[in-house]
Order: structure tokens, then C-alpha cells, then sequence
């Protein structure tokens, strides 16, 4: 009984590991685009931020 279940143990886990591979994620060109938009809006609100923080220091009246 136990070697039944070590061999079943060791099908399984061979079974997964050659899925595994065919898991594997592909990125499309609408995935591409997507982390490309996602990067320049991050850039972007960096950018925005910052010059937020400028505009405060101005009215404060310090300079960076």
C-alpha cells in the first residue's frame, strides 16, 4: 500500500513539474502596450507630484 502511494506520489509530482513550462506566461503586444501606459502615467504622476512640492516650497518661499 505504501508503494502505492509513493509511486502515485512521484507520478504526480512529475506530472507537474511537465506542466509547469506550459504555464508559462506570454506577453502580448496589448500586454506590452499596457505596461508601457502603466510606466509613463507612474512618470507622469512623479513628475506631477514633484512639481507640486515645488509650487508649496514657492509659496512658502523657500528654493530648492
Amino acid at each position: 500500500m505504501q508503494l502505492v502511494k509513493s509511486v502515485g506520489l512521484v507520478f504526480v509530482a512529475g506530472f507537474l513539474l511537465a506542466c509547469l513550462p506550459g504555464c508559462e506566461k506570454k506577453e502580448g503586444p496589448a500586454e506590452h502596450a499596457g505596461k508601457a501606459v502603466d510606466n509613463a502615467v507612474d512618470s507622469v504622476g512623479k513628475k506631477i507630484e514633484k512639481t507640486g512640492d515645488n509650487i508649496q516650497d514657492a509659496a512658502k518661499g523657500e528654493k530648492k
